[in-house]
């Protein structure tokens, strides 16, 4: 499980033992001389000069490699055009989903001219008549009122026909069963359909379901949404895997499995299954030739390693590969592929180096098939404390906390680590080319 991994990690103190695999994320081929002038920086790592000068690695030459901009880009256009199934789902399971669908009015709102105010609903000039009542609830009366006449109305009820305006009770006065006061031609009435016209369209495709979506697709008489929703498999591979219990004597627990569902729902998906595969090869095929999902991410296996074997069932299922490995820190060895029913993200081994390829590949990807905007993307940029050093060929991806308009590095960004991420608001995009102006942000669930 990314045995040979990131290998353009951080190369502090020789590796990251007990990381999401138990071995460090350098391969064999590590340039030895970055890693010892790397060994120097900071302990955590958010400052300071990044490790290795960008020449060739476990991975053959960098430059097979995507920007960590193209990679973002190919997995938004992917998405795009693989889209995902809608279906009609109920509007108390359907919050937090993803509209597949504009959503058009059943009926006007308000359905009927209803009463805003506790008063009199009045015709003609005054003073009125009081003959009736009407409450909320209650059918009007056919016959509606002539002018002259009042009823009294609650506040919903029905506005008889033929009624002008409602008259409030504070502007009213009452005196032998009949009603004066200064009405207004049209107030305190809510006229059929003056907020929504029947099938007019309230809600675009890629809007996501919140309490008020809900609320407003039932007062427009829906029983159900409809709901774009990629389905998600999770293959966890690696001997070394634990899923329960404490790590040590060679086995780690997993922490990828847990981080990937609440991925999954920010970007607008719903996370099948999780499953642990170790480092079979033949599991693996079986998996990701008989899964019946939309995407299937693979974590670990995604490196060149002798037990990493994503690469070569690709290859078995003649998938097309879009990204093979991003110029990014961490997390570069990272996958795009698919087929003609299924599309494959390989994420590496090593947690902290997931989560970023995560927001590199995998949320982008769920979030345009579902149409809607990607959530990581919605910060505003903001200027990154002083200390920070680019990458020569890789852009770095910083865990920062926001305060005052500014981005500051919290520390603990090793690839192995997801204690930056949790410590953080979000990661800090810093380009090989950043001459210290403001930085993208990406925002964490």
């Amino acid at each position: 499980m990314g045995r040979s991994g990131d290998i353009r990690g951080d190369t502090r103190r020789g590796g990251v033992p007990g990381a999401h695999g138990a071995h460090a994320e350098h391969g064999p081929h590590e340039d030895h001389r970055a890693a010892g002038a790397d060994a120097a920086r900071p302990a955590h790592g958010s400052t300071g000069v990044p490790a290795g000068p960008g020449g060739r690695g476990a991975h053959g030459s960098r430059g097979a490699h995507r920007s960590w901009a193209q990679a973002r880009a190919e997995a938004v256009a992917l998405g795009a055009r693989r889209g995902a199934a809608q279906r009609e789902v109920p509007l108390d399971r359907a919050l937090g989903g993803v509209l597949g669908a504009d959503v058009r009015a059943l009926v006007g709102l308000p359905a009927f001219d209803a009463s805003a105010m506790d008063g009199f609903a009045v015709a003609g000039p005054g003073p009125w008549l009081l003959v009736g009542r009407q409450l909320a609830g209650a059918p009007a009366s056919s016959a509606g009122l002539r002018p002259g006449e009042a009823v009294e109305i609650a506040t919903g009820a029905r506005v008889p026909k033929g009624a002008e305006s409602v008259l409030p009770y504070e502007r009213a006065t009452t005196r032998d069963g009949k009603v004066e006061g200064p009405a207004e031609r049209g107030r305190h009435v809510r006229w059929a359909g003056e907020e929504t016209a029947p099938g007019e369209t309230v809600l675009t495709r890629g809007s996501v379901i919140g309490p008020a979506v809900l609320g407003l697709a039932a007062s427009l008489g829906h029983e159900t949404l409809p709901v774009s929703c990629p389905r998600l498999s999770v293959l966890v591979t690696g001997d070394e895997v634990a899923t329960e219990g404490l790590p040590g004597d060679g086995r780690v627990r997993d922490a990828i499995g847990p981080l990937l569902p609440g991925i999954a729902g920010w970007a607008g998906a719903r996370l099948e299954r999780v499953r642990h595969l170790g480092d079979d090869r033949s599991a693996l095929l079986a998996e990701a030739e008989g899964g019946d999902t939309d995407v299937v991410a693979v974590c670990g296996s995604s490196s060149r390693g002798p037990a990493d074997h994503f690469r070569s069932v690709l290859d078995d299922l003649g998938a097309t590969v879009v990204v093979d490995g991003v110029a990014c820190r961490p997390g570069h060895p990272q996958l795009l592929a698919y087929t003609d029913r299924t599309v494959f993200v390989g994420l590496p081994g090593n947690p902290g180096a997931a989560l970023v390829a995560a927001v590199t590949l995998l949320v982008p990807l769920l979030s345009a098939m579902t149409g809607r905007a990607d959530p990581g993307r919605r910060l505003p940029r903001a200027a990154l404390d002083h200390g920070v050093v680019p990458h020569p060929a890789d852009t770095r991806l910083i865990a920062v906390r926001l305060a005052d308009g500014r981005a500051v590095p919290v520390g603990h960004d090793r690839p192995g680590s997801l204690r930056g991420a949790a410590l953080a608001d979000a990661y800090a995009v810093v380009p090989p080319d950043w001459d210290g102006a403001e930085v993208e942000l990406v925002g964490l669930p």
